[in-house]
């Protein structure tokens, strides 16, 4: 059987971390980590057993060969990942405890994926064939260079006929809310599935209901409903995912979301998992794949977004930005294992 293949567009990163909840400085080692939002989500991709394409720009140096060497040890496909610029995008970040949140520094001024030029990735040669494109917010964000080699991927994809998503995964350490809207929204009318948090959709897109009335779940459901109805109107999008991730403290998060169905109007509200993190990093990514995957399985909107918020609530039980976990795995939380007993 021929399994489905997928395009996911983005950056592949090093990330540096401090030992256990070590802040910064405070230990002379850094454990490092290959990851990056659309290399994990090739990744999961490529554990769900789908044939998954990674397209990136990486140097032509040994850390550029250990980054590749990581993606193809999970069964990515990066053949189509370009060599130059002079150095990998880095990323560091402190686990937080308890009341001490988690934090991010970027160092990816100047990447060879950042330096990326439009009309340099033959588009249509790397989509033949593909059944889904992926990419997210964070690569526009990087310049104006790889914001249009953005446009150029999501145009070329609906034209090859393939299924389109895209996650907003706005960061303000990258641009501000006023250059992501700009630049954001002309890029949704080529887009099929939206995936966003609730401030994203709200605010970043503008799309919260001039009646919202949040004071009860029930009103707030209503409310994200009616964001999630207009945005994809306004711009022509067939379902808009929406993730809700309530942290409790830095160790504790509660996970759930939705899927707005524009053919049916309808909201479908999925299971809500308390998760202690072993891992901050990664949940939203997973949860982008594992809807991927169920769509593409042919499964209904709903059993998709069941399967998704199990792919990204385990996701933050496993240390690194890579999901490495099996379809297998994702289905025993689906039917209700908690993983309370061992597995023998």
């Amino acid at each position: 059987m021929t399994r489905p293949k997928t395009v996911t567009f983005g950056e592949v990163v090093l990330r540096l971390t401090p030992p256990g909840y070590e802040r910064f400085m405070q230990s002379p080692t850094l454990n490092a980590h290959f990851g990056g939002a659309e290399a994990n989500v090739a990744v999961s991709l490529a554990h769900f057993g789908l044939n998954s394409h990674f397209v990136s720009r990486v140097p032509r140096n040994p850390i550029g060969d250990a980054a590749l060497r990581a993606l193809r040890a999970e069964g990515v496909d990066v053949r189509s990942v370009q060599r130059g610029g002079e150095r990998l995008g880095i990323y560091f970040t402190e686990t937080g405890a308890s009341q001490r949140p988690s934090l991010v520094v970027y160092d990816r001024a100047h990447s060879g994926f950042s330096e990326l030029e439009p009309e340099r990735i033959p588009w249509s040669d790397v989509l033949r064939g593909a059944r889904w494109f992926h990419t997210t917010g964070i690569v526009p964000a990087l310049g104006k260079g790889v914001a249009e080699c953005t446009r150029e991927a999501l145009v070329a994809a609906r034209a090859t006929g393939a299924r389109v998503s895209f996650d907003v995964n706005y960061r303000r350490k990258l641009w501000s809310e006023g250059e992501a809207r700009r630049v954001l929204r002309p890029l949704l009318e080529h887009v099929h599935l939206l995936i966003a948090n609730e401030a994203h959709l709200t605010d970043l897109l503008g799309a919260a209901p001039a009646t919202a009335e949040e004071t009860t779940t029930q009103g707030r459901l209503e409310t994200l409903r009616m964001a999630a109805e207009r945005v994809a109107s306004e711009h022509g999008i067939e379902q808009v995912a929406i993730t809700l991730r309530e942290s409790r403290t830095a160790n504790t998060n509660a996970w759930s979301a939705l899927l707005y169905d524009s053919a049916s109007k309808t909201l479908y509200r999925g299971p809500r998992h308390v998760v202690h993190l072993v891992e901050r990093i990664g949940g939203g990514d997973a949860f982008a794949a594992g809807l991927i995957f169920g769509l593409l399985d042919g499964r209904s909107p709903e059993a998709a977004l069941h399967f998704a918020i199990a792919a990204g609530a385990l996701k933050l039980t496993v240390v690194g930005d890579f999901n490495r976990v099996s379809v297998e795995e994702v289905e025993r939380l689906v039917s209700g294992d908690e993983g309370s007993r061992m597995l023998r």
